[in-house]
C-alpha cells in the first residue's frame, strides 16, 4: 500500500496540473455507504475541479497468482452503494481474462505494479534500450617539479650593491613557491614558481611521461616577491619535473537502478516507468 500510494503521488504530480499538486492521498480510508456501513479502501484521494469533486479508490492486492473475476466482483459489490467513485485495482501478478472483461464492463482501471523485467528494456520492434553507460574519464595530474634552479644575471649582480649571491638565497628561502614570481618583461609574463608546473604543457614541446628537464632563457626578466618590492634580474631558469600518465576514472551509470516500479495498464497495455526520484517516464 505504501508503494502504491507513493507511485500514485508520482503519477499525479507528473500530470503537471496545479490544482492536483497538494492532494492528500490517504491510506486505509473508511467511507460510509448508503446503508451507513463503513467501507475501508487501501488508497483514497479526492480533488475538485470546476466545482465538481472527483473521488478515487485503489484496491491493492499482493496475490501470488493472477486476480480472478471473483475478486473483481467483490470490489464491485463493495463500491456499489458508494456513488461517484473512480475505481482502480492494483496488483503485482496480473489478471485472469474474466477479471479483465468484468473490469472493462464496470469501468475499473486495472493496474499491474511490478518490478522491471528484461523485456521492458526493448521497444516494440525488439530494439534494446540503452541500459548502462560506462564512463572512462582520464584525470591528468599536472607535472610535478622536483628541482628548480635560477640563472642569475651575473653582470647585473656585479653592477649593484643591494644584493649578493648569499643574500638572494636568504631572501627567498623562507618564501613558499606561490610567493616567488618569475617575470618575463618582453613576453609580458608573470607567474609563480608554483604555477609553472601548470604552464609546462605549453612551454615544453618535448614533454614525455616520466622524468623531464626544461630550460628557458629570458632576455629581459627577473624574479620578484609577491608585492614586487624585491626584484632580482635573471637570464632564465631550469627545472626538472615528473610527468605522470593520466589516471583512469571509470564509473558506470546503470539506469535500471533508478527504476522504482513499472506501472502497466492491464487493459490498454500502456506502461509508465516510475523512478526513485519521483519522475515518471
Amino acid at each position: 500500500e505504501e508503494l502504491v500510494r507513493d507511485i500514485q503521488r508520482s503519477l499525479i504530480n507528473a500530470g503537471n496540473v496545479p490544482s492536483l499538486k497538494n492532494i492528500n492521498i490517504e491510506k486505509n480510508k473508511k467511507i460510509k455507504d448508503r446503508s451507513g456501513i463503513d467501507r475501508e479502501f487501501d488508497i483514497y484521494w479526492e480533488f475538485e475541479i470546476g466545482g465538481h469533486t472527483y473521488r478515487s479508490v485503489i484496491e491493492c492486492k499482493d496475490y501470488s497468482s493472477r486476480v480472478s473475476i471473483e475478486k473483481i466482483d467483490a470490489f464491485i459489490s463493495k463500491t456499489n452503494d458508494i456513488p461517484g467513485l473512480n475505481l482502480i485495482y492494483a496488483t503485482r501478478t496480473g489478471y485472469q481474462s474474466g477479471a479483465k472483461i468484468k473490469a472493462e464492463q464496470h469501468n475499473i482501471q486495472l493496474l499491474v505494479i511490478r518490478d522491471q523485467q528484461e523485456q521492458d528494456w526493448t521497444d516494440e520492434d525488439g530494439t534494446p534500450y540503452l541500459k548502462t553507460i560506462n564512463f572512462n574519464i582520464p584525470f591528468q595530474i599536472p607535472p610535478k617539479i622536483f628541482s628548480f634552479e635560477l640563472n642569475i644575471d651575473q653582470e647585473w649582480l656585479k653592477s649593484q650593491n643591494t644584493y649578493t649571491a648569499q643574500s638572494i638565497g636568504n631572501i627567498f628561502k623562507t618564501e613558499k613557491s606561490d610567493s616567488i614570481f618569475i617575470c618575463n618583461v618582453n613576453n609580458n609574463e608573470r607567474y609563480s614558481i608554483h604555477d609553472l608546473s601548470k604552464l609546462l604543457h605549453k612551454k615544453d614541446n618535448n614533454m614525455k611521461y616520466g622524468e623531464n628537464a626544461y630550460t628557458e632563457e629570458i632576455e629581459n626578466g627577473h624574479i620578484e616577491s609577491a608585492d614586487s618590492s624585491i626584484k632580482i634580474k635573471i637570464k632564465g631558469y631550469s627545472c626538472k619535473y615528473m610527468y605522470y600518465r593520466p589516471i583512469a576514472n571509470i564509473f558506470q551509470v546503470d539506469f535500471s537502478e533508478q527504476i522504482k516500479a513499472i506501472v502497466e495498464d492491464f487493459i490498454t497495455g500502456k506502461k509508465k516507468w516510475v523512478l526513485k526520484n519521483g519522475i515518471v517516464k
